[in-house]
């Protein structure tokens, strides 16, 4: 067996509150309408959820209300900028429904379909900033929304060398690829 032994069912409440728990700690902070939407519950189940493992409220930096952990209530230090590559459907970019904080509002219909699923992306700094493609040689090239300047330029394309390295020649097929991905123009 793949999980090492047989999970026992939880009472329905019990199973939300530990999926809301596990939500919080990956994904955290979240609204209410990002709990509800990832999980496919209803707003009272989810309520009871977060009061179940005594979630916290807090002020998103948009000044709504988001849930976090107790223990996950400590600021934390400001990292150096960063360059990622995600697949399709990554759970980071999944984890979301209201998505404003981490991805401009007018590059939602280039990424994302209409329910909500999210093709390749390239992340700077905590955003998302374009996607990823692979030519016909398998090489990866990121595509971006916006000019970024050098420094974000090297770095995910340096990601895209190292991900064409690690694939080495295995052409990925997506079984969703966004618009931009398709190279679609959108007006």
């Amino acid at each position: 067996m793949w999980l090492g032994e047989e999970p026992v069912p939880l009472p329905e409440p019990e199973g939300y509150a530990e999926l809301v728990r596990r939500w919080l700690a990956t994904f955290g902070p979240g609204t209410e309408a990002d709990i509800v939407w990832w999980l496919g519950a209803t707003k009272g189940a989810v309520r009871r959820a977060l009061a179940d493992v005594g979630a916290v409220s807090v002020t998103l930096d948009g000044g709504g209300t988001g849930w976090v952990l107790a223990d996950d209530l400590d600021e934390e230090d400001p990292v150096e900028p960063w360059a990622a590559l995600l697949p399709t459907l990554d759970p980071t970019v999944m984890g979301w429904k209201e998505r404003g904080f981490y991805l401009d509002p007018a590059d939602v219909p280039y990424l994302f379909d209409t329910n909500g699923n999210a093709g390749n992306t390239a992340w700077w700094d905590g955003r998302v900033v374009g996607c990823w493609v692979q030519d016909d040689d398998a090489a990866v090239r990121v595509l971006l929304r916006h000019d970024l300047g050098e420094e974000a330029r090297a770095a995910l394309d340096a990601q895209a060398e190292r991900l064409t390295a690690w694939l080495d020649g295995v052409r990925i097929v997506n079984v969703y690829a966004s618009p931009q991905m398709k190279g679609l123009e959108l007006t």
